[in-house]
């Protein structure tokens, strides 16, 4: 039985109490919460129904808390449930309900953690979407971790997700990217507001070999050659680097077709028309406050020109003229403005704010034996991915980045991830999986196997343990997807590889000797099975192998 079986088996038990005593079963709440207590002794899970529900009722909590302990016990699946202080219900599950979870997560194989919460729901989900000026750095590897991860939970509980890079590819960071390149081409040194480092004199010399004659074109010829070459390039760098990360992207939308394609003239136009566009000082000002920004934003400069928000404006527009109902947009920690900025544009064109998400990450910072390390060889000022990679490989960068939440700056110790000890938390995870596996190998070898027929006989704490830890799965990638969160999963890989190690401490799977294989034996082998699946299952949802050997 599994936490959220419990639950909905409770919220029954509950309506049947709460109409028995005569008392309004429309209050009952149409969730149970059920935790797992700190403390063993205090049963196998617990909940605060009584407490939610009992002053509602006009009935005292504790009261309430042992009629539905005594109902709760005499429910079939439950062993016993108490009253625990001032209206706690402690429930203890019987071993064959409890150890069912084993036979579900057997049957489910690789789908064990899927489910249809965001079924129906079309998912837009941008991240990443630097500039094509340089590699990936830092802050964007994070997102191509997180988001990726991110991607997967939403899929796997039923979204149908679309990964995204916005292709900044229009702007004043772009001509300075081509006037760098052109110096280094020409052996100059690098213009006061440019960028420096060794790949733009690899870029450099590969735009000559494409365009030999590029410097002798003329001026504003010869910028667009090197732009348009030096771009592609550098695009083909950022694209490759992510593919090795574990990262590929659906669609690739280039900022300019935003202006290109008229979108952007026809959502001013838009805007215009449903007066949330307004004239003052020769500027076009977006009635941003009227929809809970802290201040109009320019969106037609007295110039003429656009300013960068017309071309999100239109780009949100794009998304949901494809049909998504929900765009998620993953942005570093100078972006924190967009959140309001966004929704303001969304509820001026008509749309639901709600359909705009925007998450925030933080800074990530490099350690190398208890030092900052700030300097990359290749970029000349920023640790890039290919840096990080390089140091660590992809596995422990990905799990390193995602296990984290991306509301808090994290620290990376180089030195702890090159480790293959149990204090780096992606060995640990994959170490236990290496380890069931070789069980496996080794039961095979003995010509054993596992059996679900005598799961009752999993009654030592540490099988318990083990039992409610893999059946909390489900319920942590549910959550993970609802809040966004794919650090959750990590955290749950964490202590489902500990269980796991205190219960191979305790119990013993493969008989010893002479002893010859019992129920026991293949019980066992078969929990060691589901925690494997779940492992596995946990690993590929964050983007990180699982390995058989190590």
């Amino acid at each position: 039985m599994t936490p959220a079986d419990l639950a909905a088996l409770l919220h029954a038990v509950t309506l049947n109490v709460v109409r028995d005593h005569g008392l309004d079963s429309s209050l009952v709440p149409e969730t149970v919460v059920v935790e797992r207590p700190r403390h063993a002794d205090h049963g196998d899970y617990a909940t605060n129904v009584a407490l939610q529900l009992g002053k509602k009722l006009g009935v005292a909590p504790r009261d309430l808390a042992g009629w539905l302990a005594d109902a709760f016990a005499a429910t079939g699946g439950i062993a016993k449930a108490d009253v625990a202080g001032p209206g706690f219900v402690n429930v203890w599950l019987a071993a064959a309900a409890q150890n069912s979870v084993v036979a579900t997560v057997l049957g489910a194989a690789a789908e064990y953690g899927r489910g249809s919460e965001f079924g129906g729901h079309k998912i837009n989900l941008e991240f990443v979407s630097a500039n094509p000026t340089g590699p990936i750095h830092l802050g964007g590897t994070r997102w191509a971790a997180v988001g990726d991860a991110l991607g997967r939970v939403l899929a796997a509980r039923g979204g149908d997700v679309t990964r995204e890079y916005y292709f900044n590819d229009h702007g004043t960071q772009i001509d300075r990217f081509a006037r760098s390149l052109e110096a280094s081409a020409r052996g100059e040194a690098t213009p006061e507001d440019g960028y420096a480092g060794d790949y733009i004199t690899d870029i450099a010399a590969h735009v000559v070999e494409q365009a030999p004659d590029v410097l002798s074109q003329p001026d504003a010829q010869r910028l667009e050659t090197i732009r348009s070459i030096g771009v592609a390039l550098m695009f083909e760098h950022i694209k490759v680097s992510l593919h090795e990360f574990g990262t590929d992207f659906d669609v690739y939308t280039h900022e300019d077709s935003m202006f290109s394609s008229g979108l952007v003239d026809e959502c001013i136009a838009k805007l215009k028309a449903n007066g949330n566009l307004y004239e003052k000082d020769g500027a076009w000002w977006l009635r941003s406050t009227s929809f809970g920004d802290d201040k109009d934003r320019v969106v037609i400069k007295s110039d003429g020109d656009a300013a960068y928000i017309a071309g999100d404006i239109a780009y949100y527009q794009d998304k949901r003229k494809r049909g998504f109902d929900l765009c998620i947009y993953m942005l570093g920690a100078d972006h924190h403005g967009y959140i309001s900025r966004l929704k303001a544009a969304a509820a001026a064109l008509g749309d639901d704010p709600g359909t705009v998400e925007v998450l925030i990450g933080q800074m990530v910072n490099l350690v190398r034996e208890g030092k900052p390390v700030r300097m990359s060889k290749r970029a000349g000022t920023v640790i890039t991915l290919d840096d990080l990679v390089d140091a660590v490989g992809v596995d422990a960068a990905r799990y390193a980045l995602i296990r984290s939440s991306v509301d808090v700056n994290i620290d990376i110790d180089l030195d702890l991830l090159r480790r293959q000890s149990n204090d780096n938390p992606v060995y640990y995870v994959q170490y236990a999986h290496a380890r069931l596996s070789a069980l496996g190998r080794n039961a095979a070898e003995l010509g054993l196997e596992y059996a679900t027929d005598h799961l009752d006989l999993l009654d030592d704490p540490a099988e318990g343990e083990l039992i409610r830890t893999i059946g909390d799965f489900d319920e942590v990638v549910t959550t993970a997807a609802e809040l966004r969160e794919p650090h959750r999963v990590c955290r749950y890989l964490e202590s489902l590889a500990g269980a796991y190690h205190r219960f191979y401490a305790r119990c013993r799977v493969l008989p010893q000797g002479d002893e010859p294989a019992s129920d026991i034996h293949a019980a066992r082998l078969a929990l060691c099975e589901a925690t494997r699946q779940v492992l596995a299952n946990g690993l590929d949802l964050v983007g990180v192998s699982a390995p058989e050997r190590m």
